[in-house]
């Protein structure tokens, strides 16, 4: 396979998880009844369901016996299980509660957030032009703490679950679909444990409120696995620069759900907290073409 064509199937992979993503909140939205403990939990049963079953079906899970036997992977990717546990339920938490347009900003400050990360983890070295984008995004989140009255926690939270989720599931020498079923097991007793808890205690919503709620919290499986099953095999396949402009599409998408169907404030004092973070990503996209022309050009 030609790395042309590695690197069309990453993008459109990437293209399709992102999208599916900021589309969320119209899925999440039917269930706002719902506390998000007990969908976190439904989204990992059913995940973990769906995956197991496509494995089974193509005849791959024995390749989970080398990652069950590998302690250091096993712990990687409980991290991993960990981040992306939290960052489901922080944003679900922020859908049911009408704080669509926050969950957009923490999405929109997440390709900075990895630039970030590169300084303090990876070692990188910035440009002048990264700087720049780092300090807009900066006096962004300071200027909505300023016009909010209190820090954009919701939009931090996802911004720093999700950008080390990536960068960890990046560097592990696992492959997608294996890796995305040992964090759902991982997770599964968890899970389950807790859906048997509600149910004893009668405030599980399965089977109890309406039909459509119990199609919708079996249906978050899968909705929950494919995306991330994508995102997965798009992160190992493309620069992690080129995965961040990929990730403007899912907040874009939310922004409009927030605003255009839930009705959700958006006025100047607000939206110009954005345009900063606009102008942050616009000069980060810029550094990334910049460089990359530059880099093809040695190359040539």
């Amino acid at each position: 396979m030609t790395p042309a064509r590695l690197s069309t199937r990453g993008l459109t992979a990437g293209a399709a998880a992102f999208t599916m993503w900021g589309l969320f909140p119209l899925y999440l939205h039917p269930l706002r009844t719902v506390p998000a403990p007990q969908i976190i939990a439904h989204r990992i049963a059913w995940s973990c369901l769906f995956i197991l079953s496509w494995m089974l079906l193509r005849a791959q899970l024995g390749r989970l016996s080398s990652i069950f036997t590998s302690p250091a992977l096993l712990a990687r990717l409980l991290l991993t299980a960990l981040l992306i546990s939290g960052n489901w339920l922080v944003y679900v938490w922020a859908v049911s509660h009408g704080h669509i347009v926050e969950t957009s900003l923490g999405y929109y400050i997440n390709p900075l957030m990895n630039v970030v990360l590169g300084i303090f983890v990876l070692r990188e070295r910035l440009n002048p032009m990264q700087w720049l984008a780092v300090g807009l995004a900066a006096a962004a989140v300071a200027y909505l703490t300023v016009e909010a009255g209190h820090p954009p926690w919701i939009a931090c939270a996802l911004a720093i679950s999700f950008s080390l989720y990536g960068l960890v599931r990046k560097v592990i020498s696992v492959e997608a679909l294996p890796g995305l079923a040992t964090e759902t097991l991982l997770l599964l007793p968890c899970a389950v444990g807790y859906l048997l808890w509600c149910a004893d205690c009668g405030s599980g919503a399965f089977a109890h409120s309406g039909s459509l709620i119990t199609v919708l919290l079996i249906g978050s499986g899968l909705v929950t696995a494919v995306p991330l099953f994508l995102f997965a095999y798009a992160a190992r396949r493309l620069p992690y620069s080129t995965v961040g402009v990929l990730q403007y599409i899912g907040p874009s998408l939310q922004l409009v759900c927030g605003v255009w169907f839930f009705g959700e404030r958006f006025d100047a004092a607000r939206a110009a907290g954005f345009v900063l973070i606009w102008l942050a990503l616009v000069v980060y996209a810029l550094d990334g073409v910049l460089r990359a022309r530059a880099a093809n050009a040695a190359r040539a």
